[in-house]
């Protein structure tokens, strides 16, 4: 089984360099908006949209073969995953473009990358680190996305293939419930509680609103000031999340890896769309809009796939709602959990862990259906009694 690695790599490019660089993405973002508004919206085959106007492309933009090749596709991709959420695809900006292995190659004898620009092929140099060196060290990548971030500098985003080790022979099942009040609570017990990232987010929040008012209504060298600090402060709460989120996954997996068990997660798809339409004041939006767990997800997923451990997605109705015990609805209030029918009472988050573990050891271990049911009563001549209610 092969996994997809990206690498992020640093370039250093000369002046002349960057200026090509600078025309190339944006000759990209021009062929992609022409390609968006001259083929029909719900045509979304990257071989009928470059049927259509790969010549005008070449022509208008001044795109290699297989620029332009690469724009076609990029619509087609960015109009299938629109779709899926019914929205349209309005605008693409010039910060990106994809190669192939026919205009991009790396060269790790003078560790440089080679990528065709708008004036021909150019030679980048590459400032990366003994992490990134590490992965490059004797591989053919083929395909790379040139990127320029938010900070203004130029990277390459190289894709490499590597051999994942075969899964392991599951014995268990650990479940793990996602959360804002505690990021993660898994059926082990283990919770990493998220009161800290709360506080990061609110603080950075305050600063933000204070600056973007200083940036419209102070006084010249105010406003001047504040703009200059609000990019800086703009990656620091986003790096704080990842860190953290890459600390609970790492954790997370070498658990499952010491005791040979598969990981069940909740599919929280389209959760944030279901609780926008709820009415909630500002900060609770804010709060709500700013949980990562789909990059925790994310990271959970690509970390097994290395370690050989498997990771699926169980529907996530009434697992906060159900006892773990007896399978029964219970009543769940704030981070308590309390069963009238057992009597089991406890952690409520710990308890939707359980039942996330429960559901995965229905699908994915031999005998699973057995996990999931109730044991029914019977009196003295063999029939079922009725439950007490």
């Amino acid at each position: 089984m092969e996994q997809v690695l990206t690498l992020v790599c640093k370039l250093n490019p000369t002046t002349q360099q960057v200026a090509q660089i600078e025309a190339t993405l944006k000759a990209v973002a021009d062929a992609c908006n022409y390609a968006n508004e001259q083929v029909k919206p719900q045509i979304t085959s990257k071989t009928t949209i470059q049927s259509l106007v790969y010549q005008d492309l070449r022509s208008l933009f001044g795109l290699s073969a297989n620029l332009a090749v690469r724009a076609c596709a990029r619509v087609g991709a960015n109009r299938k995953t629109a779709k899926q959420k019914n929205k349209p695809v309005k605008f693409f900006k010039p910060t990106s473009a994809d190669y192939d292995a026919r205009i991009f190659a790396f060269r790790e004898k003078d560790w440089t990358v080679s990528l065709t620009l708008m004036e021909g092929r150019e030679h980048i140099k590459l400032d990366v680190g003994n992490y990134q060196r590490g992965k490059l060290k004797g591989k053919k990548p083929t395909s790379a996305q040139l990127c320029k971030h938010r900070d203004g500098s130029y990277y390459i985003h190289i894709q490499i293939k590597n051999e994942a080790p075969q899964p392991l022979k599951p014995t268990n099942v650990i479940g793990v419930d996602f959360g804002r009040r505690d990021i993660a609570v898994t059926s082990d017990g283990d919770k990493w509680d998220g009161k800290q990232i709360t506080e990061v987010r609110d603080k950075y929040a305050k600063v933000r609103t204070s600056l973007q008012r200083k940036a419209t209504k102070g006084t010249r060298s105010t406003r001047r000031r504040a703009r200059q600090i609000l990019p800086r402060l703009s990656g620091r709460e986003r790096r704080f999340q990842q860190w953290l989120n890459h600390q609970i996954s790492y954790r997370i997996i070498q658990q499952a890896k010491s005791t040979n068990a598969i990981i069940a997660i909740e599919d929280l798809t389209g959760i944030r769309e279901r609780t926008n339409q709820q009415p909630r004041n500002k900060i609770e939006r804010r709060r709500s809009n700013s949980w990562s767990f789909y990059q925790l997800r994310y990271f959970l997923e690509y970390k097994s796939i290395k370690e050989g451990v498997e990771v699926i997605a169980v529907p996530p109705a009434y697992t906060s709602q159900t006892c773990h015990q007896c399978l029964h609805i219970g009543l769940r209030s704030d981070q308590r959990f309390n069963c009238g029918n057992c009597g089991w009472h406890g952690d409520a988050d710990l308890n939707g862990a359980k039942m996330i573990s429960l559901l995965g050891q229905s699908v994915s271990l031999p005998g699973g259906s057995g996990y999931l049911c109730c044991n029914l009563s019977t009196d003295s001549s063999g029939l079922l009694k009725a439950p007490s209610l």
